[in-house]
């Protein structure tokens, strides 16, 4: 959907709830043809907003995924100069033209498209600190040159580059400054329903009432070194579905937690609790005033 300035272009997708701060941040980043920095816990949806925004879009996705050893050059272009040795070792190939052996990053392969695309850098801050520094001219230029051959590769059109980040490095004020922000904050309850539905239809909304009163209270407790996110979410909803729990058995207590928590510490937590002589909260009025439906 375009409005009549053509900014409103990403209005979200059937299979991505997106909040109206978020759709807004998408379309600024769009008519800015600038970077989209996204941040927030992680199992949020980060990396999923850009499959759907090029599914809304109606354009291709290029994925680029961080490592720790990554570097920004790999994302433009590698020779391969090992394939050119070997070429020339066994007589393969045209080892006299040096084009054969360059090979684009998905950096490389957006800016080289015919048509616009969507990129995804992903967990941008896994990296070293300075491979966002070292991205800063080709994103704001939209071209880069092989240095081996000499040619130049210009986008025709500013690829769509979302970023992603989960907040394990500070990123560098210069990288900062050329990009739309936003902060992907965890969904209210309301919000968490509507998502909810789209990974399981018509879900009997009282085992949905009880599942995400607990789920909200387990985030709540201070003791949890990780908190659940709403993926992990979506699989317990799919275990309780498949396995038969009821709602009342959700009511008395937590069924399969290692979908939920994913360490020792805090399952042991848990488990001290459930002990207790203290119950699960079975109303959204017990998890106190945020939560009064």
């Amino acid at each position: 959907m375009t409005d009549a300035n053509g900014f409103q272009r990403f209005q979200g997708t059937e299979g991505y709830i997106a909040s109206k701060p978020l759709i807004d941040a998408v379309n600024c980043a769009v008519a800015l043809e600038r970077p989209l920095l996204v941040k927030g816990e992680p199992g949020t949806g980060k990396t999923t907003l850009a499959q759907h925004v090029a599914a809304g879009l109606g354009m291709p996705i290029e994925y680029w995924h961080i490592k720790s050893t990554s570097k920004a050059n790999e994302g433009l272009y590698v020779y391969d100069t090992i394939q050119r040795l070997n070429d020339a070792r066994f007589g393969e190939g045209d080892v006299k033209d040096i084009r054969h052996y360059i090979k684009y990053g998905p950096l490389g392969r957006v800016f080289a498209a015919s048509e616009r695309q969507v990129l995804l850098i992903d967990e941008v801050d896994k990296a070293d600190i300075e491979f966002p520094n070292d991205l800063l001219r080709e994103l704001d230029e939209m071209r880069f040159s092989v240095m081996e051959t000499g040619d130049e590769i210009v986008a025709k059109e500013r690829p769509v580059v979302i970023i992603t980040s989960n907040n394990e490095k500070e990123l560098p004020d210069a990288f900062l400054r050329r990009c739309v922000f936003h902060f992907i904050d965890f969904p209210e309850p309301d919000l968490m329903k509507e998502i909810v539905d789209v990974h399981h239809k018509n879900l009997d909304a009282t085992l949905l009432d009880q599942v995400l009163i607990k789920f909200y209270w387990l985030r709540s407790q201070r003791e949890l070194r990780k908190k659940p996110s709403t993926s992990e979410l979506i699989d317990w909803i799919a275990v309780l579905l498949r396995s038969g729990i009821s709602k009342k058995q959700v009511e008395e207590h937590l069924p399969f937690v290692g979908t939920l928590l994913k360490n020792e510490q805090d399952t042991e937590a848990l488990s001290q609790f459930e002990e207790s002589d203290t119950t699960l909260p079975s109303s959204w009025s017990e998890l106190g005033p945020r939560y009064q439906q």
